[in-house]
């Protein structure tokens, strides 16, 4: 495993508040979140494939996080995102990004999805651990019962994201 050389961090304003998007020099969003720290977003990654190098500058990420915001749900699908785990978790984040907005699924649901009804927290896991959040769109992932349950980024953003999904889809 070796770092990636060098990546741009960038932060944007969003309702749900600054949002900041670590990307490759191809462009391929590293980790994002709901925060201005750079130590937080660099938290997300393995110490081996953090960027030897990070500059602040644009990234391409940027512009489809803003037109989410502006109501364009599927603005963030098409975002280049890399993200290194185990088969089962590269499996479920491509899973993830299959979740409609506006259709969140619950845990074992998502399980199921991925063809292990039984590896419900196997299926937590592969949320927990993503770092490429809204990108990758974990928040779309309830409980059972149909509450929230953990987020990375706060139970109150995770409940913006959903809400402003549904409204979008509904309208």
């Amino acid at each position: 495993m070796t770092a990636i050389d060098q990546a741009v961090l960038q932060t944007i304003a969003t309702p749900d508040g600054p949002f900041t998007i670590l990307a490759d020099a191809r462009q391929r969003v590293l980790a994002s979140g709901w925060t201005d720290s750079r130590d937080a977003i660099l938290a997300r990654l393995a110490p081996a494939r953090r960027p030897a190098g990070i500059r602040d500058g644009e990234t391409d990420a940027a512009a489809a996080a803003l037109a989410f915001y502006d109501g364009d749900l599927t603005a963030i699908d098409a975002v280049p995102v890399v993200q290194h785990g185990t088969d089962m978790q590269r499996t479920g984040w491509d899973a993830l990004r299959r979740i409609a907005p506006g259709a969140p699924l619950t845990y074992t649901e998502f399980a199921i999805a991925l063809g292990s009804p039984r590896a419900v927290r196997a299926a937590a896991s592969v949320c927990a651990r993503n770092a490429a959040a809204l990108f990758v769109p974990c928040h779309r992932v309830l409980r059972g019962d149909g509450t929230m349950g953990g987020f990375a980024w706060g139970l109150e953003v995770k409940r913006s994201l959903l809400d402003r999904e549904a409204a979008r889809v509904l309208a």
